[in-house]
């Protein structure tokens, strides 16, 4: 059988994610042909594959990590909430239903199948895999029908690992406790603990690391420091909850202002943006915020109906108008974009039981919800307005809106090929609003080199291109690894596993 690893938590947030991504690198460095898997995942930021198909963003940088095209079977089930009570069931890439937690709850054993099938495939190409659980393994209530944490650590034959984040308080009460919420056929499977994000002088905490061992039978593995400033994109509204504080060096030369909808989706988007240091960005939920920054971001949204009526009630619409008449410059992505045209409609209920609601009308466009989702890799020149030359552009569509030309007023066309049957990028006449369904276009160094020209006008000084955001990522993805071989018995693990490799 495939050797299989797998990270479950003493939480949420614990390091699951990070430790998952960490040893797909570190075996990936050691000649392993290792691939990732967690086999459901609730997030609103997803990507697609070459395939055109949708997965989890963790999953998608997990795959980077290990250097490989990212998969569906490494993601088979994806929860995307829309709205406090529902959420929108993928399976294998493509939209299956949309649900509420009590639907899920009795559905989801049926989707273990699709699950199985995921991992043997993967299991057959794949050297060694690394499971990741979601939240806790010993939610009794959701026990029953778990097909993500233990019971794939059974079907997996998986030796398993407890992360827990110290950073937060608690780490002895989440351990102990979660070890003696674990069956004692499910002990059978545990090696060990880490210990995340660590501060100070880890020789202080040996008496910890010996009460663990004598409390539980079981070893801490490794007792890993806080990494300050380490780039991994987030999936969820935890990781987002880090980004209300501004990032970037005050100084810099473009401060991008990103409103926070209350079901933000992709947010990864704007990842490059903070990680260049010609950007300073900042998120915010209060439209006092908007004025003082040299451009919007409206980002994508998961309810577009809501989330605009969240901008109505906020106050944000009005701003936008007297913001956008003293020259400021708006960018919408996806649903985003959307909500910068005249109108929406949603004849199917897809999103709303509203049936249409009037936009901005920044933009001469009018969208309509369909029941099929678009989910497409896209390429191809992007021109921004007051330029002549395109600057070649990669991402990804998901939108289950159509978009179209609502007269025949001028509407400038921003990627090569468009037309008013495919607006995938468009700006107002005057060339100061854009909308567009491309995400993660600002991982293109070029993209942003000309996002700077386009904001900053005559002062292009900045724009010269002095940021590769794909050497950052790998930077980051090695410092993640050498960090981790540091301060983990990673041989010890490997033993466990029985991978081998030296």
């Amino acid at each position: 059988m495939t050797p299989a690893l797998m990270f479950l938590g003493t939480a949420s947030e614990s390091g699951k994610s990070i430790m998952t991504a960490a040893f797909c690198r570190i075996l990936q460095r050691k000649g392993v042909r290792v691939a990732p898997f967690k086999s459901q995942n609730m997030a609103l930021n997803s990507g697609v594959t070459p395939d055109g198909r949708e997965m989890g963003r963790a999953q998608i940088v997990q795959a980077e990590a290990a250097g490989i095209p990212p998969d569906v079977d490494m993601n088979p089930v994806l929860l995307k909430p829309t709205s406090d009570k529902a959420s929108q069931i993928i399976v294998h890439g493509v939209v299956r239903d949309t649900m509420d937690a009590a639907g899920y709850y009795r559905e989801k054993i049926n989707l273990w199948p699709a699950v199985t099938r995921s991992y043997d495939r993967l299991a057959k190409k794949y050297d060694v895999i690394i499971l990741e659980g979601a939240g806790s393994p010993v939610e009794i209530n959701l026990k029953e029908n778990d097909i993500v944490n233990m019971a794939m650590a059974d079907y997996a034959d998986a030796r398993v690992i407890l992360v827990a984040d110290i950073d937060r308080g608690g780490v002895f009460a989440s351990i102990v406790g979660t070890v003696e919420l674990l069956e004692p056929k499910e002990r059978e499977r545990l090696i060990g603990f880490v210990i995340n994000k660590f501060r100070g002088d880890a020789g202080l905490f040996q008496s910890g690391v010996a009460y663990i061992r004598q409390r539980t039978g079981f070893p801490v593995l490794g007792v890993v420091p806080h990494i300050r400033d380490l780039y991994l994109p987030g999936e969820d509204s935890v990781a987002l909850d880090g980004k209300n504080e501004s990032s970037g060096d005050i100084s810099a030369p473009v401060s991008v202002c990103i409103i926070r909808l209350p079901h933000i989706a992709n947010y990864t988007d704007f990842d490059a943006l903070e990680a260049d240091p010609r950007f300073r960005v900042t998120y915010t939920e209060t439209p006092g915020e908007i004025e003082r920054h040299n451009t919007v971001i409206i980002p994508g949204s998961k309810n577009v109906f809501f989330d605009y009526r969240f901008l109505e009630t906020r106050g944000f619409t009005q701003t936008l108008y007297r913001y956008r008449s003293q020259g400021g410059r708006i960018v919408g992505v996806c649903g985003g974009y959307q909500m910068l045209g005249r109108s929406i409609r949603d004849p199917h209920g897809v999103e709303s039981h509203e049936r249409e609601i009037n936009g901005m009308g920044l933009l001469p466009v009018v969208s309509e919800m369909q029941k099929r989702k678009v989910t497409e890799r896209v390429q191809g020149g992007f021109c921004f307005p007051g330029e002549k030359a395109h600057i070649p552009y990669a991402g990804y569509e998901i939108h289950m809106g159509r978009t179209a030309v609502a007269d025949r007023q001028d509407i400038c066309f921003l990627t090569s090929g468009s037309t008013e049957e495919a607006l995938t990028a468009v700006a107002s006449p005057d060339g100061k609003v854009l909308g567009m369904y491309v995400h993660g276009i600002f991982d293109s160094d070029g993209m942003r080199d000309g996002f700077i020209r386009w904001v900053a006008g005559e002062d292009t000084s900045h724009a010269a291109s002095s940021f590769s955001y794909t050497c950052f990522k790998e930077n980051n993805f090695n410092r993640l690894a050498d960090v981790v071989e540091a301060h983990v018995d990673v041989h010890s693990i490997m033993e466990a596993v029985g991978i081998d490799k030296s």
